[in-house]
């Protein structure tokens, strides 16, 4: 039985990524802060035969999330696909949104802490084992504004392109090994509550592009786009 890891899940993109690859017999690792949120999803995937576990993990805190990702392992017997994309939870310290000219170090290091270390480090924790299987599949999710930005996330768009250009270059990197790395961009809001005019599309609706890249691997990046 294979298994994803999917970080950051919660009731929205998480469950439906669970969904998309549980229904197709794979065991679900889910990883988030808070167990109680852990367990309720757990518990709704069970009642809709899919095998599912939490492990409560931060990505601000590293060690923790490594922590996490090793039961995983163990429960399950091992990770085949790492699914990276946590929501901000509130409140982050030192979260803010500035645009390029207002960018500091201190409004850019919270979002690269938590965008980009935090899925380097979830890479570095399941890729030796994925390598020495000669198999595995790494999807990392931003924002479409990591490839075009837009000023008012000037520091979090700089965070999420980060992100996006270590992922197509550990794809090159990974070429022939097996082992494929793929960029998704999600250029829509997600559910109900965005601003207005802005084009919107359900977590149901989007999950089903991380097994198609899963599956098909012919390129490291896909765009959603309304």
């Amino acid at each position: 039985m294979s298994t994803i890891a999917i970080i950051g899940a919660g009731p929205g993109m998480g469950l439906a990524i669970a969904r998309t690859f549980g229904s197709r017999g794979f065991d679900v690792a889910l990883i988030a802060r808070t167990k109680d949120r852990l367990d309720g999803l757990v518990e709704q995937l069970g009642t809709e035969g899919i095998t599912a576990a939490g492990f409560a993990a931060d990505v601000l805190d590293r060690p923790s999330l490594t922590a996490a990702l090793e039961a995983a392992r163990a429960r399950f017997g091992s990770i085949d696909v790492l699914e990276y994309s946590p929501a901000p939870h509130s409140p982050v310290p030192g979260f803010t949104q500035a645009v390029p000219s207002e960018a500091t170090v201190e409004n850019l290091q919270p979002q690269i802490e938590y965008t980009f270390y935090g899925a380097v480090e979830a890479a570095r924790a399941v890729l030796p084992a994925m390598r020495e299987a000669g198999a595995g599949t790494l999807l990392f999710t931003t924002g479409g504004g990591s490839i075009d930005p837009v000023p008012m996330l000037g520091n979090v768009n700089a965070a999420g392109g980060a992100l996006r250009n270590w992922v197509l270059n550990l794809n090159k990197e990974l070429a022939g090994s097996g082992v494929y790395a793929g960029h998704v961009a999600i250029n829509v809001w997600i559910g109900q509550g965005g601003p207005e005019g802005f084009p919107t599309a359900t977590p149901e609706q989007i999950a089903p592009l991380y097994w198609e890249l899963h599956e098909a691997r012919d390129r490291a990046e896909a765009v959603f786009n309304a």
